[in-house]
């Protein structure tokens, strides 16, 4: 079916209180991040962090598989301007999910490879289903890798590990994945995204301005201790005069508890 001929939504939304959980809704092709997957996408991760009624994300394939990744039978053949559209789409979207405020978790089964693998490296916690697959297989068909797998796989493995993976585009499993890092949570098939809600629904409990606070300091780590030392300070003494942390103090000493509102 062309997609001028679709009804369906590429992406799936859901909310379970504070939880949002974003469906990747083309299982028939296994998920790939075509253009109007990435354009769904973007609108749906730009609302979510615009809801503060939002406090968690989950991001999860429809059917059989996570994603296979970017869409091979619409990628542009001498087309720059194709080309830089897609790219651009996919480095909003990969911009929003680690850089975004909201923290967010992976439920992977199955297929999670070329930018698929970018997808869940990009999500703060990655749970997967024990048959699950990884790969940087770009250079199989003559391309790089993108969606920022350079910057978060390195981050998230270490520069020997990512060197190995990106240069030769070997499958790793979910257990292999586990031990280098990449993958946080092993579980049975079929349990990722059940896993995945309840790490979701943890987060969602925690005070909102402090994990995005963490989340910025992650995602642009100063490069000395001295700058990181400094930081931290900045987002400190803006925390401490917050709500949350009133909040946070007293219900420490109350034995409770806190319920934080992102103020």
């Amino acid at each position: 079916m062309a997609d001028t001929e679709r009804t369906e939504p590429f992406v799936l939304v859901s909310d379970d209180g504070p939880v949002r959980t974003f469906t990747l809704n083309e299982p028939g092709r296994r998920n790939p991040l075509s253009v109007p997957l990435r354009r769904e996408l973007r609108a749906a991760l730009e609302a979510a962090h615009a809801d503060d009624g939002c406090r968690a994300l989950v991001i999860t394939g429809a059917g059989t598989a996570f994603s296979s990744g970017g869409d091979l039978a619409s990628m542009p053949r001498g087309d720059r301007a194709d080309a830089r559209d897609r790219l651009h789409l996919v480095a909003d979207v990969i911009s929003l999910l680690f850089e975004g405020p909201l923290p967010v978790v992976a439920a992977v089964e199955s297929a999670a490879v070329g930018a698929g693998t970018s997808l869940a490296a990009a999500c703060d916690y990655v749970v997967a289903g024990r048959s699950a697959t990884f790969g940087a297989i770009f250079g199989k068909v003559g391309l790089v890798a993108d969606s920022g797998l350079h910057w978060t796989l390195p981050r998230r493995v270490g520069a020997g590990p990512a060197r190995r993976m990106l240069l030769r585009g070997k499958i790793v499993g979910a257990e292999e994945a586990h031990a280098l890092g990449l993958v946080d949570e092993l579980v049975d098939d079929g349990g990722s995204l059940a896993a995945a809600r309840s790490v979701a629904a943890e987060l969602a409990l925690a005070a909102p301005l402090a994990l995005a606070a963490t989340k910025r300091l992650l995602a642009d780590p100063p490069e000395t201790l001295a700058g990181t030392l400094h930081a931290e300070e900045c987002a400190q003494v803006e925390l401490f005069e917050t709500a949350d942390f009133a909040e946070g103090n007293d219900a420490f000493f109350e034995k409770r508890r806190p319920v934080f509102r992102g103020r």
